[in-house]
């Protein structure tokens, strides 16, 4: 990516949901990948102690002798940790089952909350030239999503298209609020994606018309489908961009790639669309 056009810092987003099985995981390993279409330089920090992000990326367990656990709690070096995938300019913070035990080690520390942000706006992750760190946190609450929080720019919410959807939001709204008056006063919502949507359905409709209503243009225009291929591709260890090029699941990130980057980054927005 040529010099003018590249961030002086890596533009830091948490994509964040307290409840499980929203789409996180899946809209962090996708949206990565569709950034690197653009011609992005994207690291995906995995802070979730299940590791999803990490297997969807090709990185086996035995692959993960350092991971984000070293990072948080043993202030490794980002460029000690990191690793490339098989995706060029796509490179992945692994994490390992290491990081079930962080929260309790966390609450004894001081500057618990600030260990991330200390390792990500470090003055050697220049040299990464990296444009985007995505970082896939637990679905919870805990001092590692906070973290993430105090770390990150920005939040991208998936708000899975389902009853209640937007009744479990309100805590994480919360805790932004939170987050600005005592850590990160600088950060704001990237924005709410809807995952999971089927047009079909009603429901779907009626979250998605609740949500645009109440919160506006932090939704973004575009909409995750359910999708089998989607539902496939980390199995195959593969972003669904790679694994199904021309399916709905890899034109939707790919759309939402270019809402990320027009929100705030017009020159790769331009650079894209070349």
């Amino acid at each position: 990516m040529p010099d003018q056009i590249r961030r002086q810092a890596p533009r830091i987003i948490a994509i964040t949901n307290q409840k499980g099985g929203v789409g996180k995981t899946t809209t962090s390993i996708n949206l990565a990948a569709a950034l690197v279409e653009l011609g992005a330089r994207v690291l995906l920090i995995d802070i979730d102690p299940q590791g999803n992000a990490s297997t969807g990326l090709g990185i086996e367990a035995n692959q993960r002798k350092l991971s984000s656990y070293d990072i948080v709690l043993e202030g490794k070096p980002l460029k000690d940790v990191i690793q490339q995938t098989a995706w060029e300019g796509l490179f992945i913070g692994p994490a390992n089952a290491d990081l079930a035990s962080a929260d309790v080690q966390l609450g004894h520390q001081e500057r618990r909350t600030r260990h991330l942000r200390d390792a990500l706006r470090n003055p050697s992750v220049q040299a990464l030239n990296l444009d985007y760190i995505l970082i896939d946190c637990p679905p919870s609450l805990s001092l590692l999503t906070v973290n993430a929080l105090v770390a990150a720019d920005s939040v991208l919410v998936p708000l899975q298209s389902e009853f209640f959807a937007l009744e479990g939001l309100s805590q994480l709204m919360l805790t932004i609020r939170e987050i600005r008056n005592s850590g990160n006063a600088d950060l704001r919502i990237e924005g709410i994606v809807l995952t999971m949507y089927d047009a079909r359905n009603r429901l779907s409709l009626m979250v998605e018309r609740d949500a645009r209503d109440n919160l506006g243009d932090l939704v973004f225009r575009t909409v995750i489908p359910r999708n089998v291929r989607l539902s496939e591709a980390p199995s195959y260890a593969q972003p669904v961009l790679t694994y199904d090029p021309l399916s709905k699941g890899s034109e939707a990130y790919r759309a939402l790639a270019r809402e990320v980057t027009s929100r705030h980054s017009p020159l790769m927005q331009e650079k894209g669309a070349a």
